[in-house]
């Protein structure tokens, strides 16, 4: 191909480009500058120079870094003063002449057929999908590059075929106007691929991109390339295989592409299970009490599995004891394998749990009754659950270590603990308990303390997603928990307070109403244990037990709840040797506060004993017990509350002395905790002064006032910028194609702040009067802000409790009214998610009860009946839409589709309470009463009542 861009000019790019990559930070800023300037004066001339010299540099790096730079700079969006985070902003690329767009491509495609260096390859393929993907989406495809590819895909130069695949895998469009036979034809040609691992994982990438992007009718025309894609597994190394099985997870992992491995459900259970367990060994049914040493059963059925993907023998005796694990602990052999043959092992082994509870997860109701699926799930994790590091020294750090900060948290299996919870949640209770339950009461009385520590865990992730049929259980799954709190291991006591604690949240609405005497009996005793690490866990799994105890239960153990956090508040020696930690004093406070708000007044007795003490933490906590510091304010504003003003008042003045010199002192940049705990403590302390917080008022608004005002911190970014997609505090997310990243610090400010608005409007009442406009104009920008829920619900909250006392001081005028309701039909109108659709109708109902119907503007009253009109008529289409579903769909959706439509009749009932206010018989009733009719009901929710 024949140079687009003379030597003069190359020769200056060339030095750009040098001086960009030196180590010199002045020649790389001037370099900088002469790019933008470059830019500026003769942009297509810039970026034909840097295609070119990818070309023919005879610099690897050269070349590499010309591809880099192209890349972003073709891509880099073009400020625009019109432009918004939801529109689609243009960038260099749609500024080329189209003669430039074609050189590009020729000088792309060019130096794609003569690159030798592989790592320069895979740029020049970024560069090209990037460039391809562009084109396709502007309606402009690059029929070159298609016959290009598919040319390459016969090359003998294994170099041209894995880069004609990569490039089909990211841009799938290349195989869109092809007939689905011979796209398999072609793709199953770079899985067998004969010479190349490289190439058949393209080809596999691929395949993967081609039956993710196929519609309906392709994708069933085009089932048989799974196969293919499948028996490029068999042949690998198990060390090469993660990558493969990763590619293979990607289309297990959605619902639609997931049924494809319908078909194959057996060989890949048969492949997967020595990945999964590779020291399994079938040993036959678990004994029980009625059957100890089972010897015979029945013949499986035809085509029936066993766990580990064999088939099924006609008979099965065995007279073998049951063991768990199977040789996982045994004693290490004299020649141990290497620590990159483990790590390889462990990466495998993982990689093909995951396309396990990926295909569960995507399929519940395809694998759950598939013979040896489930069984060899459960016990992948349960064993996994059981490996953790040991050794004298490991149990000293993770005793030592503050639970927040603990370094030996990175060596804990925490992926088999999350694998098991996702099939939890996947397949129900129904299916994974008896699965589960087969190994737990074994693993509880191993002499392994792992094994132990590993069943409790188990109990405590499996809570959630099989809460129904667990809840039915739950006598002899407390039965198995209790005596794990006599066990002599410390991490088992802790691992027993684990799994007590989290039930309780899993399992609110009975756990503490049936078995609080036995958790009281268990957990009481267990603030007291030797270790700190574990009496610190047991006080923080009563916080667990507070949220859903009833205040009558926890009485009778309030006397030696209190004594005994008060005593973990004393610094005192361990049974380690050491004092006790400041981590353990900040728990004990939490649970003081949490134990004070259910007990309510009845903490009075305490008070004199607690609050002198959180008082004096506020007047002496260093820069080393910020944590504390934090705790004990928090606590003391709850407890506050609990006693009520009487009994707090004679101590109100110094506690909001010692508040107002923590929020005007020094600022301390590493503190980021004081702020947001201090925002909190001031909310506490008005809701417990009440009307006697109005003097304070002016101390605390300001700056409340400025945290509301704080807008979203976000940016528009190259998604491979790695400097800003791994900045800390900074959360990615997707909007309409772009990815923006939002300082999630700011935003959580932000959503703080108008929570606190809401407890000091709804507190003080007409006190409140003089910030209602400022308050006002915050808020209702906030029902429109996107980047946090929280925002605009406490958005919703507060616009009638403003207009209320906006109304009882006379302040509201008729420019605030029309604003208020005019944003919120604004709101209305265009909103699509059904929670918070619920929210502004009843914001609307309860504004308009505030300044009384009859004084609704007609237009205000005519537009949102129109709003409604039009949501109802959306919502009517989405619920018929899912009324189209096949039943194995809507059984595979079913928990999303009930919280879904659950949501959806919340938002019917606040638009029937809405116009029901204005009249009884409005014939939009008995729309939302038809629309109610037509959810999903009957059998699909039935079906799956047990789980």
């Amino acid at each position: 191909m024949d140079p687009v861009v003379d030597g003069e000019t190359m020769a200056v790019i060339k030095q750009i480009l040098s001086n960009l990559i030196c180590n010199d930070n002045e020649l790389r800023s001037s370099a900088e500058q002469a790019v933008n300037e470059k830019l500026a004066e003769t942009p297509e001339v810039y970026l034909l120079a840097l295609a070119q010299l990818a070309r023919t540099e005879p610099n690897e790096v050269m070349r590499s870094f010309s591809l880099v730079l192209l890349r972003r700079l073709l891509f880099r969006a073009i400020p625009n003063s019109s432009s918004t985070l939801t529109s689609t902003q243009a960038t260099l690329y749609d500024h080329l002449s189209e003669p430039t767009r074609s050189s590009l491509e020729r000088a792309l495609l060019s130096a794609l057929s003569h690159e030798p260096a592989l790592s320069v390859r895979h740029k020049l393929a970024e560069t090209i999908t990037d460039l391809a993907n562009a084109s396709f989406e502007r309606g402009r495809p690059w029929l070159a590059l298609q016959a290009q590819s598919f040319s390459a895909t016969h090359d003998a130069d294994q170099r041209q075929r894995e880069s004609a695949y990569r490039i089909f895998a990211n841009v799938p469009a290349l195989m869109g106007d092809q007939q689905p036979d011979a796209i398999v034809r072609v793709l199953q040609r770079g899985l067998q691929d004969p010479e190349s691992l490289e190439v058949r994982h393209a080809a596999l990438k691929a395949s993967t991109a081609f039956l993710s992007t196929a519609s309906p009718q392709v994708l069933a025309q085009s089932q048989s390339l799974l196969y293919y894609m499948l028996e490029t597994l068999p042949p690998l190394h198990a060390s090469r295989a993660p990558p493969f099985i990763q590619t293979l997870t990607t289309l297990a992992s959605s619902p639609s592409t997931a049924s494809l491995f319908a078909p194959h459900l057996a060989a890949l259970l048969n492949y997967l299970s020595p990945l999964i367990l590779p020291q399994f060994n079938d040993p036959g049914p678990t004994p029980t009490v009625a059957r100890p040493f089972p010897t015979a059963e029945p013949p499986a059925a035809s085509g029936s599995r066993t766990p580990n993907g064999g088939p099924s023998t006609p008979t099965q005796g065995r007279t073998s004891a049951f063991a768990f694990p199977p040789l996982i602990h045994k004693a290490p052999s004299p020649v141990a394998a290497p620590r990159e043959d483990l790590e390889h092992e462990q990466e495998t082994r993982r990689a093909a749990l995951e396309l396990m509870v990926a295909l569960t997860e995507a399929r519940p109701g395809m694998v759950k009754h598939f013979d040896g699926w489930v069984g060899l799930g459960v016990r992948a994790c349960l064993e996994g659950m059981g490996e953790i590091g040991d050794g004298e020294e490991g149990l000293r750090v993770w005793l030592e270590a503050d639970p927040l900060d603990d370094p030996s948290d990175d060596y804990y299996p925490h992926i088999y603990e999350q694998a098991l919870d996702r099939l939890a949640c996947a397949l129900g209770g129904k299916v994974l308990l008896p699965h589960a339950f087969q190994f737990i009461p074994a693993m509880l009385k191993s002499h392994e303390w792992r094994i132990r520590h590993a069943g409790l865990m188990a109990v405590a992730v499996v809570g959630e997603g099989t809460h129904k049929v667990m809840a039915k259980e739950l006598a002899e799954v407390v039965a198995l928990i209790l005596p794990m709190f006599s066990d002599p291991h410390p991490r088992v006591r802790w691992a027993a307070c684990q799994c007590l604690g989290q039930l309780c949240t899993d399992l609110e609405e009975v756990m503490q109403e049936r078995f609080h005497r036995e958790i009281f009996s268990v957990l009481v005793p267990a603030l007291e244990d030797p270790e700190p690490r574990v009496h610190a866990h047991a006080a923080s799994a009563f916080i667990n037990v507070c949220e859903g105890v009833e205040r009558q239960a926890l009485l009778p153990y309030l006397d030696a709840i209190v004594q005994r956090l008060l005593g973990m508040l004393t610094p005192k020696p361990n049974q380690s040797g050491g004092e006790s930690k400041s981590w353990v004093q900040a728990q004990a406070v939490t649970t003081l506060a949490m134990v004070a708000d259910v007990s309510e007044e009845t903490f009075r007795s305490y008070y004199p004993s607690i609050m002198p003490l959180m008082m004096n933490v506020l007047r002496n906590a260093g820069p080393e017990h910020r944590k504390l510091r934090c705790k004990a304010m928090e606590c003391a504003g709850l407890i506050a509350i609990a006693v009520g003003r009487d009994t707090f008042r004679p101590d109100a003045q110094e506690f909001v002395d010692l508040l107002m010199r923590l929020q005007n002192g020094p600022t301390d940049p590493d503190d980021t905790m004081l702020p947001q705990y201090l925002c909190a403590t001031w909310a506490k302390v008005c809701q417990a002064m009440g009307p006697e917080f109005e003097p304070y008022l002016p101390v605390i608004m300001p700056p409340l006032l400025e945290s509301a005002a704080v807008k979203a911190d976000v940016s528009i970014f190259d998604p491979e910028d790695e400097e800003i997609t791994d900045r800390e505090g900074w959360e990615t997310v997707e909007i309409e194609g772009q990815q923006v990243g939002i300082k999630t610090a700011s935003i959580e400010e932000k959503c703080q702040a108008f929570e606190m608005l809401v407890i000091h409007c709804s507190t003080m009442g007409p006190a409140f009067a003089p910030y209602v406009p400022r308050v006002l104009e915050l808020v209702l920008p906030g029902l429109s802000f996107i980047f946090h829920d929280g925002v605009r619900e406490a958005a919703a909250l507060l616009i009638p409790m403003l207009l209320s006392c906006g109304k009882k001081s006379s302040l509201l005028t008729n420019d605030m009214l029309n604003s208020t309701f005019s944003q919120l039909l604004k709101v209305m109108e265009r909103e699509d998610d059904p929670s918070f659709l619920a929210s502004l109708y009843k914001c609307f109902t309860d504004s308009t009860r505030v300044i009384g119907k009859e004084t609704l503007p007609p237009a205000v009253y005519d537009g949102v009946i129109k709003a409604t009109q039009s949501q109802l008529q959306m919502l009517a289409q989405k619920r018929r839409r899912r009324s189209e579903k096949s039943a194995r769909e809507l059984q595979e959706e079913r928990e999303d589709l009930m919280l879904l439509e659950e949501m959806e009749d919340v938002a019917f009932e606040e638009m029937g309470r809405m116009l029901g206010f204005f009249d009884a018989q409005h014939q939009l009733l008995f729309a939302i009463g038809s629309l109610k009719e037509l959810g999903l009901r009957g059998g699909l929710w039935e079906e799956g009542e047990g789980e």
